[in-house]
């Protein structure tokens, strides 16, 4: 009798969850369906704001940033309507008042997170730099490619993309290499005691006066050439010319190898040594010679008897 009486209690039990179940089933359906349509709406809208902002505004990094925020904001409340179509006022109410609580918890459990997040902030509102600007954040050295609420994205010239976190860019000194559109470039050559420093000085001059990419008469970026060091086999001249930075990579690496092969090429064909540093070996008191013997590369002496049977 009793386990008949256990059984019905169980089966009326299951009955009864059963039709509380599909009484509220067509609310967890709804609240499904309005939270997925609630993130579909806020990415449509994130998108159109995102286009709206960019046209108007100048910086494309604030125009992602704010995008991402409203589609943030949206989606919350599309899981805040969603738990009141369910039934769960309550359990709304409840997440509000414990969201503060739970933000010091969290705090303190995801430090670097939330520094990140908030530093993400501030320089999507004040940051030095811009999208596609050169810079250097420690030894870090790429172009901008994006701003996120936790990370900085750089692209190396080497092809490798590094995410720095934003409350270290936010903290470390950042280099900003195309701010203000010109970079100085700068390189050593040297010339052989007995040439004429003022010659070559006027003759680097010139040759930096014939690139087109070369800053030209402008009093603020004036290039010239100064001597350096009195090095142990040459007068050694230091070199500094100005260029734009539109791209970096073509206007400081690339320019700088062209402008130091045409001064090179110009020395030599004016006649202008560009000697090789000298090693001086020293004899102390004890040592009266050197066991040193200068002999002829092989190499050499094949390519002569070559030439012989030619």
């Amino acid at each position: 009798m009793k386990d008949q009486n256990l059984t019905e209690s169980f089966a009326t039990a299951i009955t009864t969850y059963y039709y509380k179940f599909l009484d509220f089933l067509p609310k967890v359906v709804l609240a499904i369906l309005v939270i997925t349509l609630g993130t579909l709406f806020a990415q449509f809208i994130s998108n159109i704001y995102k286009k709206r902002i960019r046209r108007k505004a100048t910086d494309p990094l604030m125009a992602a940033f704010l995008a991402q925020a409203i589609k943030i904001i949206l989606v919350i409340i599309a899981i805040m309507i969603a738990l009141q179509v369910a039934g769960w006022s309550a359990i709304a109410a409840g997440v509000l008042t414990a969201a503060g609580g739970a933000a010091i918890v969290l705090g303190f459990a995801f430090q670097d997170i939330g520094k990140n997040f908030l530093a993400g902030i501030i320089l999507a509102f004040n940051r030095p730099f811009n999208i596609n600007d050169t810079i250097m954040i420690g030894d870090i050295f790429g172009k901008v490619r994006a701003l996120s609420f936790r990370y900085t994205h750089l692209k190396t010239f080497n092809g490798r993309d590094i995410f720095i976190p934003n409350s270290d860019v936010l903290t470390k000194p950042v280099e900003n290499y195309t701010a203000d559109g010109f970079f100085r470039n700068e390189f050593v050559v040297g010339i052989g005691y007995e040439d004429n420093i003022e010659a070559a000085k006027k003759l680097i001059v010139e040759i930096l006066n014939e690139q087109n990419d070369v800053v030209q008469n402008d009093p603020e970026h004036e290039n010239f050439v100064v001597e350096s060091e009195l090095a142990a086999s040459t007068v050694n001249l230091k070199v500094f010319f100005w260029v734009k930075t539109i791209d970096y990579r073509v206007s400081s690496l690339i320019l700088r190898g062209l402008v130091i092969k045409k001064v090179k090429e110009a020395l030599e064909k004016a006649g202008f040594n560009l000697p090789a540093d000298i090693t001086e070996l020293k004899l102390y008191s004890n040592e009266e010679d050197i066991p040193l013997r200068v002999r002829k590369d092989p190499r050499d002496l094949l390519d002569a008897a070559d030439k012989l049977k030619s």
